[in-house]
């Protein structure tokens, strides 16, 4: 086995992993749109799901900048409550 034999094969390797991976991925994305599919037929609002779902990826002080920043914008739009 040459040096270029060794390094075709693991190149192949390698897109061969990719390739698992996207189709895994592929997978989990059907699997995850049955899921918001279920919650609204169950009567959920799919948009509140997604919105708890990124307010759930934050940390406490990423989360109250940004409700901050949401409050601020909404007083200065004459929508917030007083």
């Amino acid at each position: 086995m040459t040096a270029s034999d060794a390094t075709q094969q693991k190149l192949r390797a390698f897109i061969e992993r990719i390739e698992n991976l996207e189709e895994e991925k592929a997978n989990i994305a059907n699997d995850i749109r049955d899921v918001f599919a279920e919650a609204k037929s169950d009567g959920f609002d799919v948009k509140a799901i997604r919105a708890v779902l990124k307010i759930r990826k934050l940390n406490d002080a990423e989360r109250q900048e940004q409700e901050a920043v949401l409050a601020t914008y909404l007083h200065a739009l004459g929508m917030a409550e007083e």
